[in-house]
């Protein structure tokens, strides 16, 4: 049995979401949600609400048991990019792409 929680159009670079999803990808939520609360990176925050949002669906459905989960898969894929322009020498302009990310996280029982 899994469960699973989506995030999208989160305002955060997809490679920046990769470095803190392969920090808690394998591990049990407990020892998960301790990693991303004393990360000091932005994407620490996003993660644990997508993380704590699939812990919430898990006991919704009654048929897991909260203590025994981990984290079975998590990915963290591109979404659309902002587009936007930087003033630069002698009237130039240069293009600014802005990233944002989708985190998917699907938890299983040991």
């Amino acid at each position: 049995m899994e469960v699973r929680a989506v995030s999208k159009y989160l305002r955060v670079s997809p490679h920046k979401a990769r470095l803190v999803a392969d920090l808690v990808r394998g591990k049990d939520v407990g020892d998960a949600l301790t990693i991303l609360k004393y990360s000091p990176k932005k994407s620490c925050r996003l993660i644990n609400k997508t993380l704590r949002s699939a812990v919430a669906n898990a006991e919704n459905t009654k048929t897991m048991d909260v203590d025994n989960l981990f984290i079975k898969t998590i990915t963290v894929d591109e979404g659309p990019r902002l587009k936007r322009f930087r003033p630069r020498a002698m009237g130039r302009a240069t293009r600014i792409l802005k990233g944002s990310s989708h985190i998917t996280v699907v938890l299983s029982e040991r």
